[in-house]
């Protein structure tokens, strides 16, 4: 089970709230080879770490982040939600992986930005909706892109010729032995996510992904370095 990267979902949420720098730092000390993280565009344009578009399910707030300046959610959280700037900051010893989760032209483009100011470009690879990794196509030609898929059908050809990804990122449950090696013969490599359960991760190395994203970071660990024992 060599060469599988381990990507900690959020974080280490299971230790730390998701999504911030706390969970973060958990998670690499951990030994996550790359955290993922969702990003959100402020009322003022500032790129910041959240996955839901309010604050009501971590925070206690009904406020829509989108409707909020990012000194006004700094207040409402007591500083708990970071800018992307800042969490590229913490997360400098591993890669990043930028969830875009709205197809948001504007957020990509934010996202984009604040990567290029941190030269965080060489440990930074994006996945979400396919709309934002087309605007993320556009305002970076030589971004990596792990293709988020969700379905039962293969990607369409056009949008694989449109956003030209390293990765196809699908939901663990579509990964069989012919997913990967058809998309091994295509020349991508195969990640899966949220795999959280041993058996789950085991399966998932077996059939040869390359990378696996779970809740478990220290369990993934577990289960990669003794799947590296028995050879």
């Amino acid at each position: 089970m060599a060469g599988v990267t381990a990507v900690a979902h959020r974080g280490d949420p299971y230790l730390a709230r998701e999504n911030t720098l706390a969970s973060f730092t958990s998670a690499i000390a951990a030994g996550a080879d790359a955290i993922e993280l969702d990003v959100r565009l402020t009322a003022d344009g500032v790129p910041v770490v959240l996955h839901d578009p309010t604050l009501e399910r971590l925070w206690g707030h009904r406020a829509a982040v989108a409707d909020r300046t990012a000194a006004e959610v700094a207040a409402l959280t007591g500083g708990g939600v970071p800018t992307l700037a800042a969490a590229l900051a913490v997360i400098a010893p591993v890669r990043t992986l930028i969830d875009l989760p709205e197809r948001s032209p504007a957020l990509a483009g934010a996202a984009v930005a604040a990567v290029r100011a941190a030269g965080a470009a060489d440990r930074v690879y994006y996945c979400g909706d396919p709309g934002a990794l087309r605007a993320v196509r556009a305002a970076d030609g030589s971004a990596e892109i792990a293709l988020t898929w969700k379905r039962t059908g293969r990607p369409r050809p056009s949008l694989l010729a449109e956003l030209r990804p390293r990765w196809l990122n699908y939901r663990f449950g579509l990964v069989t032995r012919d997913t990967v090696e058809r998309a091994v013969a295509e020349g991508y490599e195969v990640a899966a996510w949220t795999a959280d359960s041993r058996r789950t991760m085991r399966r998932l190395a077996a059939l040869g992904v390359t990378a696996i994203t779970t809740n478990r970071i220290a369990t993934l660990r577990a289960v990669l370095a003794d799947g590296a024992r028995r050879g």
